[in-house]
């Protein structure tokens, strides 16, 4: 096996990556700001530092083979903030990767980067992807771009979740919108295989779900929750223009508090879109979910 070198170990997607990466037998250098006990276990190396710290990456990789980018911002108060950590944070980790000789470079990027127009976000992510192919050169790349992702240790999904126990569900965009999820420990196996993969990378971004063709709509998810909290669950619809001016509120407060809202008039926009639906021909050949 060999030395991954991994950022965002301490998150959602990045601590179950962490642990299937050592139960393979790997050793991690993980990337991080500040002590934390998630990574005080055999087999990882903690290495202090930050994504915007050149200094910091090249410690990172040292001596790893594979280097999989899983950190990154889901909220931000720009999109100055939002490109430097998604989109040249992730040029400078595969330009020191590929200047310590790794072998492969893995980036967890987003299906938003499909919609680059939409938010500021989800251009900085699809720029990610580019910035990451030019600073990588001959350095292999997988790029994957998940859906939502769920499962053990999700917060974004708690108020989903207890929404759904009370028996409702709030239901943003147009009726008719379907999306793609996938489970947090597929989305880790698919990451662990392509650490371990000594055949030729995938060129094209990878779309991985649960498997479900066409996706879901939220009326799916209500039937499918009902036999769960045992009871009825209603879809109760919301309209764009009501989260716009929830989300305006939001950033206003935001601005005389400096807390970061919430929800912002660009997350709005991310959450209308009506085709969140991942590709299946942009799965990788072999793979399949749990």
């Amino acid at each position: 096996m060999t030395c991954v070198a991994l950022t965002g170990g301490t998150g959602f997607v990045g601590s179950h990556l962490l642990t299937g990466l050592l139960a393979d037998g790997h050793a991690v250098r993980a990337l991080t700001r500040r002590p934390a006990a998630a990574l005080d276990r055999p087999g990882v190396v903690p290495v202090p530092g930050e994504l915007a710290d050149g200094a910091s990456l090249g410690r990172l990789v040292a001596g790893a083979g594979t280097v999989i980018h899983v950190a990154g911002l889901i909220q931000a108060p720009s999109r100055a903030a939002f490109r430097a950590a998604n989109a040249e944070a992730s040029g400078a980790l595969a330009a020191a990767a590929r200047a310590a000789g790794c072998k492969h470079f893995v980036l967890v990027s987003s299906l938003a980067a499909r919609e680059p127009d939409i938010s500021p976000y989800a251009e900085s992510k699809a720029l990610g992807e580019a910035t990451v192919r030019e600073a990588a050169g001959p350095m292999p790349v997988a790029i994957v771009r998940p859906p939502a992702v769920w499962g053990p240790g999700d917060r974004a999904t708690l108020p989903l979740l207890q929404g759904l126990a009370r028996g409702w569900l709030l239901a943003p965009g147009p009726a008719a919108a379907r999306f793609s999820l996938i489970h947090v420990t597929d989305l880790a196996h698919l990451l662990r295989r392509l650490a371990a993969t000594e055949a030729a990378l995938p060129t094209t971004a990878l779309e991985p779900d649960d498997g479900r063709a066409g996706g879901y709509g939220w009326r799916d998810l209500a039937r499918l929750a009902e036999p769960v909290v045992g009871r009825k669950v209603r879809v109760v619809p919301v309209r764009r223009a009501l989260l716009a001016l929830v989300a305006g509120i939001g950033e206003k407060l935001a601005g005389l508090t400096g807390k970061p809202p919430l929800l912002t008039r660009d997350k709005v926009a991310e959450l209308v879109h009506p085709d969140w639906v991942c590709r299946p021909a942009a799965m990788l050949p072999g793979w399949r979910p749990g």
